[in-house]
């Protein structure tokens, strides 16, 4: 199984440059509408900001603070099409707010909502409700879940065991959560190859640009060569001025301000059990909202909001960490995190657009596209601003759109309620879908617990996964038995994996959940370096470039000989 020169052509009409799950998005609209379009990732598909997400599918409450009313209204009508179309990945998420004040604050919140340059402040229960009373007025048509309700002192403090005395209330809301949105992204490119027969490449970077031809380089095997588009759609979220100036040469427009946000993952049952079901959404002393709720097997915690001027650099920093334990502590003042409790750190950087507030709570979360007609250069640039995980659906369609009217061809397909991945065939009744496991399950031969971790993991997909598990010899991981050698060679034949870290960090749970260990990542390598036919040179240096990954960007220390 030797890698092979990626079959990039040599034109095309449209050449979606990030993988991310914005420029994924871009590109199944247009292969639906029978576009002829390729994508280009430098490194894995949603390796970047879109594995570093804080897990949330929302619409955005504190955004209602900057008057982003279309941004929120967007966001919930995309959270409850993701409901729908990927519920295997994507489900409810009880949400509880406490308050310190119902009233205290008011008079500043107003100011700044017009605004006005306050001081950092207490956001009191009143603004809140009102704010999730708008949230629940703008579901009306499409209500997925409850309204939000107001939860007493001794309701919040049952709900959330060791909450701070300080709360005088709460209120629960509900938004939603995605397991693992690495994998939304990845599917979404899988199901887009088998309908339309579009091609995505990881790994391939854009490396220059001479009249009309842009050269790309894949990374790992060394593979080159160039491709003549004729709308290119810069898709590469905080790189879009980087990547811009490559296929521009002499370009030097500012359009994007990273600001980076990170995420601890800590292993502290005390914790677990106090969040349970629900996610905390609370302050900290400088108004930043943090959040922290069960995932993975842990609890996730975050996260940051901070300037960076190179998102390469992007590391969950020790002041970053304190940060957040701080305001963690201030929630639940009788809890202790110790060190070795944070088993995960990840850290992404918001492609915010460029703007003059002080605050970066202030910038806003909305998205827009630049548009550079053909003329100086033979393609037109469509570069992509802002954007949020939430509304990737409808902000890759109105990207699409706008290429389409570049080709002069007109929209055939709507993908609002079109499934993704593991979300299509997948039973929706708890009868049919008991029905369906207890069947497939004995199809495979596997007992129906395993069938439905399977479920769990990939949706409807797993029947695929079983079936192949099934056609040969198989045996649990010695390091992590809930996983299988047959089910991690299904990932590595089907889903395109080409490094160690695509399958521990993105096509599994495995990283996030705080699992990688040496034992671990040797059986992984094993497997890679057998099904890829990898010399020992080569799982060398594959085995390098995972250790650098995971020491720097996600601060777990082991070495792997």
């Amino acid at each position: 199984m030797k890698g092979t020169a990626p079959a990039i052509p040599d034109q095309v009409d449209v050449l979606v440059i990030g993988g991310g799950i914005n420029g994924i998005s871009a590109f199944r609209e247009l292969a639906l509408q029978g576009v002829n379009v390729v994508l280009l990732e430098r490194d894995d598909f949603c390796s970047g900001a879109s594995a570093a997400l804080s897990r949330m599918v929302h619409g955005g409450l504190r955004y209602l603070e900057n008057g982003e009313f279309r941004l929120v209204r967007q966001s919930l009508q995309e959270r409850d099409r993701l409901l729908k179309n990927a519920p295997h990945c994507v489900s409810p998420l009880p949400t509880v707010v406490p308050i310190s004040s119902w009233v205290s604050g008011t008079l500043p919140t107003i100011a700044g909502f017009f605004g006005a340059r306050v001081k950092a402040h207490r956001r009191p229960g009143l603004m809140i409700r009102a704010g999730l009373l708008l949230y629940d007025l703008l579901t009306r048509h499409s209500r997925t879940m409850p309204r939000h309700r107001g939860l007493s002192r001794a309701a919040l403090r049952a709900m959330v065991p060791g909450i701070t005395e300080s709360a005088v209330g709460g209120v629960l809301y509900f938004d939603a959560r995605v397991s693992l949105p690495e994998r939304l992204g990845l599917e979404m490119i899988l199901d887009t190859e088998a309908d339309t027969g579009a091609r995505a490449f990881s790994y391939t970077e854009i490396v220059g640009s001479e009249a009309g031809q842009i050269r790309w380089l894949d990374r790992l095997s060394g593979a080159s060569g160039s491709i003549a588009p004729r709308v290119v759609i810069n898709a590469t979220g905080a790189w879009v001025d980087i990547v811009g100036s490559t296929i521009r040469p002499g370009a030097n427009s500012k359009r994007v301000h990273g600001t980076k946000g990170s995420h601890l993952m800590i292993r502290n049952p005390e914790l677990q059990a106090a969040l349970g079901d629900h996610m905390v959404y609370y302050e900290n002393h400088d108004g930043r909202i943090c959040i922290a709720f069960a995932h993975a097997g842990a609890a996730m915690v975050g996260s940051t909001d901070i300037l960076i001027d190179d998102p390469d650099s992007a590391v969950c920093f020790e002041d970053e960490k304190n940060y957040m334990l701080e305001a963690l502590g201030n929630v639940f003042p009788h809890l202790t995190v110790k060190e070795e409790q944070i088993v995960h750190t990840f850290t992404g950087v918001r492609p915010l657009p460029v703007s003059v507030q002080g605050a970066t709570g202030r910038i806003s979360r909305d998205h827009s596209v630049d548009i550079e007609p053909a003329g100086r250069q033979p393609f037109a640039v469509l570069t992509l601003i802002g954007g949020k995980w939430t509304t990737f659906r409808v902000f890759g369609e109105e990207v699409a759109d706008l290429a389409l009217a570049e080709l002069g061809q007109a929209r055939s397909v709507d993908t609002c309620d079109l499934k993704i991945g593991g979300g299509r065939n997948l039973p929706a009744g708890e009868r049919e879908r008991v029905a369906w496991i207890s069947r497939c399950a004995a199809n495979a031969g596997l007992s129906e617990t395993r069938f439905s971790a399977l479920v769990s993991r990939y949706g409807s997909r797993a029947e695929t996964v079983a079936g192949f598990m099934a056609e040969g010899d198989d045996e649990a991981l010695a390091s992590a038995p809930d996983y299988s050698q047959r089910e991690l060679l299904f990932l590595i034949r089907h889903e395109r994996v080409r490094e160690i870290g695509d399958l521990l960090l993105r096509r599994t749970t495995l990283g996030i959940e705080g699992r990688i260990d040496a034992a671990l990542t040797s059986e992984i390598v094993a497997l890679m370096a057998s099904a890829f036919g990898w010399s020992d040179e080569e799982t060398s240096k594959a085995v390098a470039r995972f250790n650098q990954t995971i020491q720097h960007r996600h601060r777990i220390q082991h070495q792997i000989a």
